[in-house]
């Protein structure tokens, strides 16, 4: 038995939207001439007093009822066709987790690898499993026709084929925060020989600590190039004068790596003056060896 060919998210939801189209104009084509023609036909002007005393037609009545029940039975059956096409994950794809937080998105895949773009092969299925670290987000890839939710607590998946190489939007779909605007990535299709020896890649030691900003979604927020961001820029900020409000009150602190430590566990305690509380606490959410990591790699940052 030949195994069934592969509709893709593109194929499903275009075919199903070109129908509804297609329906949808020739219906507005039919009603808008004979809407014309029944105002031309029985202009007051040409038929002062109604000349038919017909109160019915049954075949009339028949005609409108079928065929509209058979149109709408046409869209329904390509609409949920193409939804089920959403929801039918083949059996070859490669699975990839999605995890979204305010406002970046990290990809991880089956060896560990992790990146904020999402790296695919072309040609090859892939399952993006998506769960999000704080609120609701919302994985929209419009080249792929794909969209669906980062719920809090829960995990939901999308799938898709990219069938050319390039490089594709990723926006967040669903307004998430003063940042929302700003969570957009992309995803790269590449061949599946280039995708391979990517994903082999390890990433070089003077860059772990990047590596780690990245992982945790801190680059969302904050430059390293002292580009204005929704937070502080990270260049320079070892040993950085700032002014915070603290408990309603304006200090002046040093950025050592005591308050480095804090402002990531506990931001909202000491916000930096003229940025907004937008930045979620990391307590309990960062494993020790990460914020060791990521402290160092500030601390040595230079101006």
């Amino acid at each position: 038995m030949n195994p069934q060919p592969l509709i893709t998210t593109t194929e499903a939801v275009d075919k199903a939207f070109y129908v509804i189209f297609g329906i949808s104009g020739v219906s507005l084509l039919g009603i808008t001439v004979a809407m014309i023609y029944i105002i031309w036909r029985y202009n007051r002007k040409r038929q002062p007093q109604p000349v038919s005393q017909k109160d019915h037609n049954i075949w009339l009545e028949t005609t409108w009822i079928i065929i509209p029940t058979i149109l709408v039975g046409i869209m329904f059956w390509y609409g949920w066709e193409g939804y089920l096409s959403l929801r039918r994950i083949p059996d070859n794809a490669i699975p990839i987790q999605g995890s979204s937080r305010m406002w970046s998105w990290l990809f991880t895949y089956e060896n560990g690898k992790t990146s904020d773009k999402l790296y695919v092969p072309v040609g090859q299925p892939v399952n993006i499993r998506l769960s999000s670290e704080d609120v609701l987000h919302s994985f929209y890839v419009p080249a792929f026709r794909v969209k669906r939710d980062c719920v809090p607590g829960m995990e939901t998946y999308a799938w898709f084929v990219a069938e050319e190489p390039g490089s594709y939007d990723l926006f967040c779909a669903e307004y998430c925060g003063v940042a929302h605007s700003s969570m957009i990535t992309t995803v790269e299709a590449i061949s599946p020989a280039e995708f391979a020896g990517w994903l082999a890649e390890k990433p070089a030691v003077v860059d772990a600590g990047q590596e780690l900003l990245q992982k945790h979604g801190c680059l969302g927020c904050h430059s390293l190039d002292g580009s204005a961001m929704v937070g502080p820029s990270f260049q320079g900020i070892s040993g950085r004068q700032v002014s915070v409000v603290s408990n309603g009150r304006t200090v002046a602190l040093t950025t050592d790596r005591t308050y480095l430590e804090k402002a990531i566990l506990e931001p909202d305690d000491e916000i930096v003056e003229g940025y907004p509380p937008a930045m979620p606490p990391y307590a309990g959410r960062i494993p020790d060896e990460d914020l060791s990591g990521i402290l160092d790699y500030l601390m040595g940052l230079k101006k």
